[in-house]
């Protein structure tokens, strides 16, 4: 009796066996191929060594050249053939072998042979294989032909045609747009492949001049396109025109709204989404407009097809993040759904009605989300855990079930990057709640009882020795804290002993029992530990030595370094042993760029608490050490600050002039660095001549030209100015290249010996004050700025006119003030209507600054910003705030 087929659909692990293609290999496939030589031929069997082919060079096998051409001059014979299921084999044969120029000729007569054929089969498919494999010389050739394709009454002809041209306009855009009149007749074809594939490639012939794009979106709105895949691509373009319109008129009014909001009631599912989902993108989008498109989504989240209660559920989740109101509407609708078999819904409904709930309904979601968290994916997993996060921050009363919620979801199993969305979460959480700190800490210790990842024991360790102190009872902590102590691998021991360090600084009464815990691992195994054990005694007075004041231990303990670790490695590496210490503060406050000559393309690179710190290159301190070495120079101090290079020439040009701004306390220094790219001339006695009259405050001192300059070999020269001290003094400086030229004999290489003085006019440089500002990030800008204290803290309110969007607004700030952003807070999130971004660096004289500005979009695009600013000065404040109000 035959064995039953529903084995091969029932038992997955044997899938595998019942690939026709198991176990072929190339040879033994070649040698099949030989049936393509045969006097009869037999299609059938032609048409499975093809598929073996095919199968091959698909999954990456290689073919030699001689494997290739013989497969290809075989495969060339089948034409005599007259089936058509192996005439198609041989159509996709060709195309994948990819022939070269002398082996297109050998097919090129029979495919277009095939291209006039009365068969639609063979002219389709002929048209699409030699679009593919022929060059520009033959194209021409065949233009004619294909240009009646596109017209052809066939859709299928006419298709091919079309899809060849979009492929083709990527290498010979000169032909394809000679086609427009065909096309644009084929835009108005009642065939719904045509259409759509017509109006694609019309659009890219078009794509570059924003006016016939225009032009086109407005002619076929008024209803000429019956294709629904056609219709999606117009509903696209409709966008991008109306984002283009919204960029250049400010009036406010929205062409085309009217278009997309009728496609809202079109027959076809697709359209109607497509529209909804454009309507939902637009930027400045009022509740008005959104209305519409949200009352057809949410009549999708009750459709029986999966792929339109994702797509509605999807979309509304975005739209959530920007006017969770709008949605509230679908709430009841997203609650069916967390019930949903698809475990993708499920998420995206429950965390969108995260975003949009009330506070009553929080409890129930929470009971809801607790059944299918073990269903889904940790990346699902961590879209709940922030939106968790959101509606915590939204109602801050309801933290103790979201609290709790958010710790038993830790102890159970995960990934790295879960685990550390929940951790993330929790901290913010205790920061902007300062009930939810006492239970967020306690949470956090039972989790490093258990936690095997050791970036987040040690970061929850250092978390806790900042906070753990402030709370009612720090000493509850403790024995967490020294757990680690006995339990954990070196990295963690060591984060713990610094953890006990900051209880012992801030919590007399605990002092001394930390005292015995620090002297407990004296004896550790690691030097590391043991290392840190001895310093924190000898700092806190454990030892029974003199001790500093208690405000030196604690600035040690909790106050920033002061300079980028990586400068600090850096000059540590360089540093060579001698009786002299070494000196802090002989590391650069600044990671310099490189010298743009010096640059290199970027590469992609991780960002985020993962992403390794921008290191600083090898010119980090060769600025210094140059200057430092000219005597003229030598004696103006502690270099502050070096500016990246900034261009004074265009590209292409002569001479090829950059500049570098090197600020010290009372003196400002130009370093013209200067390329000859004329290699029939020899420059000498360059040098640049500086123009001070819109710099009233800078007077020229010195200067240092160049004495020659080669071709295509770099050289410097320099002018110095000396100004106010300690004073961010600005000003314009206008700038002449001037040398003596010798001609230069190209066969022997060497110079005339007379010369003509000659000069060249340079692009004008400006000092601002962003260039007496050091980029200098905080680890936790919070601490930072209470410890600032508002003392020294300076608030105003100001009106930067209409912008296009918030982060040409926040750019154009941050790039005056020339600090350094913090938190990631200079990226803006899209359509979002307010942000805060965070800044901090150190101004001249070596005052610490630190700027919170709170941005505000209104509808006429009008851009408000509150700005307030504490540092060590109360002056700089004042100086922080009269740059923002001149600029």
């Amino acid at each position: 009796m035959a064995q039953p087929l529903l084995k091969k659909d029932d038992d997955r692990d044997d899938e595998a066996e019942y690939s026709p293609f198991m176990g072929i290999e190339k040879g033994a496939v070649l040698q099949e191929a030989r049936v393509f030589n045969d006097p009869q031929l037999d299609a059938r069997r032609c048409s499975q060594v093809i598929t073996k082919l095919l199968y091959l060079l698909n999954q990456g096998e290689t073919f030699t050249k001689v494997e290739a051409t013989e497969v290809f001059f075989a495969v060339t014979k089948l034409f005599q053939s007259k089936d058509l299921g192996l005439r198609r084999m041989v159509y996709l044969m060709i195309k994948e072998l990819s022939p070269s120029a002398d082996e297109v000729i050998i097919v090129t007569s029979s495919l277009m042979k095939d291209m006039n054929s009365s068969t639609d089969m063979y002219r389709a498919n002929a048209i699409r294989v030699l679009c593919r494999i022929t060059d520009g010389t033959l194209l021409t050739q065949i233009e004619r032909y294909l240009k009646q394709a596109i017209v052809d009454k066939n859709p299928v002809v006419a298709s091919a045609a079309l899809v060849s041209g979009i492929h083709l306009l990527q290498t010979n855009p000169e032909i394809v747009k000679r086609w427009s009149n065909e096309v644009q007749e084929a835009v108005q074809s009642r065939a719904a492949l045509v259409q759509f594939h017509a109006l694609a490639l019309l659009h890219q012939i078009r794509q570059n001049d924003r006016l016939a794009v225009s032009k086109l979106v407005t002619s076929l709105t008024r209803g000429t396109v019956r294709s629904p895949l056609a219709q999606c691509l117009l509903i696209r373009y409709t966008s991008q025109v109306i984002r283009e319109a919204a960029m250049s008129n400010q009036t406010g009014d929205r062409p085309f709204y009217d278009y997309l909001e009728g496609c809202l009631r079109h027959k076809a599912e697709m359209v109607i989404f497509e529209a909804a989902r454009a309507i939902t993108e637009l930027s400045g989008v009022t509740s008005r407009e959104l209305t519409p498109a949200i009352t057809v989504l949410q009549l999708f989240l009750s459709s029986s097809k999966p792929v339109l209660r994702f797509a509605a559920v999807r979309t509304l989740n975005k739209v959530a993040m920007t006017h969770p109101m709008a949605v509230t509407n679908c709430n009841i609708d997203m609650e069916s759904l967390i019930s949903d078999q698809n475990r993708s819904i499920a998420t995206l409904a429950i965390t969108t009605l995260l975003k949009t709930g009330n506070e009553s309904s929080v409890d129930r979601l929470m009971k809801q989300i607790t059944n299918f968290m073990s269903d889904i994916g940790d990346e699902f997993k961590i879209v709940v855990v922030e939106a968790i996060r959101s509606l915590c921050l939204k109602f801050p009363l309801k933290y103790r079930s979201l609290m709790n919620f958010l710790s038993n979801i830790l102890r159970e199993e995960g990934g790295f990057e879960y685990k550390k969305a929940i951790v993330d979460s929790i901290v913010i959480l205790i920061r902007d709640i300062p009930d939810a700190k006492e239970s967020g800490l306690l949470h956090l210790c039972e989790f490093i009882e258990d936690c095997e990842f050791t970036y987040l024991s040690t970061q929850i360790l250092h978390f806790l020795g900042n906070e753990g102190p402030k709370t009612s009872d720090p000493s509850k902590y403790i024995r967490y804290i020294y757990n680690r102590v006995i339990l954990e691998n070196a990295t963690v021991r060591a984060s713990a002993v610094s953890t006990l360090a900051k209880f012992g600084a801030l919590v007399d009464s605990l002092k001394p029992r930390i005292f015995v815990l620090l002297k407990r691992c004296l004896f550790d195994g690691d030097d590391e530990v043991r290392d840190r054990a001895t310093l924190y005694l000898n700092t806190l007075g454990g030892d029974g030595a003199v001790v500093e004041t208690d405000d030196e231990v604690k600035e040690f303990l909790f106050g920033s370094l002061g300079v980028p670790l990586t400068n600090l490695e850096t000059s540590l590496k360089n540093y060579e042993p001698s009786e002299e210490a070494f000196d802090i503060f002989s590391v650069p406050k600044e990671v310099k760029s490189q010298p743009l000559a010096e640059k290199k393309a970027p590469g992609k690179k991780p960002t985020g608490l993962g992403a390794p710190p921008v290191g600083p290159t090898s010119t980090v301190d060769s600025y210094e050490r140059l200057l430092s070495s000219i005597p003229e120079f030598a004696s103006y101090g502690k270099l502050f600050k070096s500016s990246a290079p900034v261009e004074l020439t265009e590209a292409e040009t002569e001479y090829a002039v950059n500049v570098v701004k090197h600020i010290f306390d009372s003196h400002v220094v130009f370093q013209y660095n200067c390329t000859n790219t004329i290699p029939e001339q020899l420059l000498e006695n360059v040098s640049v001549i500086v123009d001070p009259s819109e710099a009233e405050e800078f007077s020229e001192i010195a200067s240092k030209p160049l004495k020659s300059l080669p071709y295509d070999t770099p050289g410097q020269t320099f002018v110095a100015f000396e100004k106010p001290e300690g004073v961010p003094a600005v000003g314009k400086f206008s700038n002449t290249l001037r040398f003596i030229v010798k001609e230069v004999d190209p066969t022997t290489g060497e110079a005339e010996d007379d010369g003509v003085e000659d000069e060249y006019q340079l692009e004008d440089l400006e000092v601002v004050t962003a260039d007496y500002m050091l980029k200098l990030g905080v680890s936790n800008f919070r601490n930072a700025w209470e410890s600032l204290g508002p003392d020294c803290e300076r608030v105003d309110e100001y009106g930067l006119g209409p912008r296009e969007s918030l982060t040409e607004a926040v750019n154009a700030v941050i790039n005056l003030l020339g600090m350094q952003p913090c938190e990631g807070t200079e990226v803006v999130p899209s359509n979002s209507r307010s942000h805060t971004c965070l800044l901090s660096g150190v101004y001249i004289g070596s005052v610490k600054v630190l700027v919170r500005l709170s941005f505000g979009l209104d509808g006429a695009k009008e851009v408000a910003m509150k700005l307030a600013v504490r540092s060590e000065d109360i002056s700089v404040s004042d100086a922080i705030h009269e740059v923002v109000a001149s600029g």
